[in-house]
């Protein structure tokens, strides 16, 4: 039977509604705007709040803080390659079978092979248990504790593991910081609000039973995985195997695996590619209005892909590290053009690589004068600068 063709302009067009990035498509609540790309990027701390506020029809720092500590909807789970996201409160248990799970297996081995190789033992593996379970416990009784906390509650807790040793980027870290590491990929605990303001990275520790009284519920893992391909599909969608499978983490047998028992559709993708959507997603999408969008470094959607011409054309120089991290991008109907940054002074500052017309320029200008309008004060620095970024800010 002859494959679909799904044309490049279909795909934008998804991204504008399904993204929620377009006018009149916007979410009621952080939650919704996480859905809507399945997970939103939580590796930087700002880049979360920003993601969030591309995607609300209202929202400010305040609001968002008050969705993710007080409300409790949404979870931060080190997931798909070994990446920290915001997982809407329904979808953690997907999430943490479908990839938390493996990647803790894997990094407990990685921890016993440092404690061995720093002399800890006798037995590094009851040593850890011990330590963990002693970690857990205080977290219960106090319902809140950073790192430093616990590593003031037990001698063992505060020695020091050295990394890279020999290497020019040596450093040491605590046990402590292990053992929470290791709590949290195992769904015991979570990560509660910052120390100091909203784009902070060092974290509260709290139990999970404050987001989920029962704990994570437990899913078969076949099971999990398919459901997840499913949302990213949806969300996502069309999208080759490679995208799902850099996208998860996954191994290819496993993203095959999973796109058989959700009985993905091929369809034919420009530039020659095999693309896969859901069996009922393969009619077209009603073009959305002109839509511009100022994305921040790291967001869901430009790093929802491994392959990017579609969307990105020739700027992955000028918009992207060497390693591959996004910066702040340009959107607009589904295509990246330009890049922007803030300055000290606060100013949002645009930078277009292509000519989009002056109407689009001035919605552009509009757009960056909301966002510098929306962080007030607050001053936000990428954890991974890319050359526009670096250019713009000086």
């Amino acid at each position: 039977m002859k494959r679909s063709h799904l044309a490049d302009d279909e795909r934008r067009a998804r991204v504008g509604i399904r993204h929620r990035l377009a006018r009149g498509t916007r979410a009621a609540s952080l939650a919704e705007a996480a859905a809507s790309v399945v997970v939103l990027h939580a590796t930087d701390p700002a880049s979360v709040f920003l993601e969030a506020r591309a995607r609300m029809s209202d929202s400010s720092p305040a609001s968002i803080e008050r969705e993710l500590y007080e409300d409790r909807d949404v979870f931060r789970l080190l997931a798909m390659r070994r990446t920290l996201f915001l997982v809407p409160l329904a979808d953690v248990s997907i999430v943490h079978a479908a990839a938390s799970r493996a990647i803790a297996e894997a990094e407990r081995k990685r921890t016993l092979k440092m404690l061995t190789d720093a002399g800890i033992g006798p037995n590094p593996a009851a040593l850890l248990g011990e330590l963990e379970a002693l970690g857990l416990a205080a977290i219960r009784e106090r319902g809140e504790m950073t790192t430093g906390d616990l590593r003031r509650t037990d001698p063992r807790l505060d020695q020091r593991i050295t990394l890279a040793r020999g290497k020019s980027y040596e450093g040491t870290i605590s046990i402590a910081t292990k053992v929470v590491f290791h709590l949290a990929l195992d769904g015991h605990i979570g990560r509660g609000r910052p120390l100091g303001t909203w784009i902070g990275g060092q974290f509260r520790w709290s139990p999970v039973e404050r987001w989920m009284p029962d704990g994570i519920p437990e899913l078969p893992v076949d099971e999990a995985r398919a459901e997840l391909v499913r949302r990213w599909l949806r969300a996502f969608g069309p999208g080759t195997r490679d995208d799902i499978k850099w996208w998860t983490g996954w191994t290819m047998g496993a993203t095959r695996q999973a796109l058989a028992a959700i009985e993905a559709v091929e369809v034919d993708l420009d530039g020659g590619q095999i693309g896969y959507v859901l069996p009922d997603d393969i009619g077209p999408t009603k073009r959305p209005e002109h839509w511009v969008a100022l994305l921040p470094a790291l967001d869901a959607t430009t790093m929802g892909w491994t392959s990017r011409d579609w969307y990105l054309g020739p700027h992955k120089r000028a918009l992207f590290d060497t390693s591959g991290n996004a910066g702040p991008t340009i959107w607009v109907d589904g295509r990246i053009v330009g890049g922007w940054a803030q300055r000290r002074s606060g100013e949002i500052v645009p930078r277009l690589l292509e000519d989009v017309g002056s109407e689009t320029t001035e919605m552009i200008d509009a757009e960056a004068a909301r966002l510098e309008g929306w962080l007030g004060p607050t001053r936000v620095t990428g954890s991974f600068p890319t050359p526009t970024e670096i250019e713009l800010r000086t």
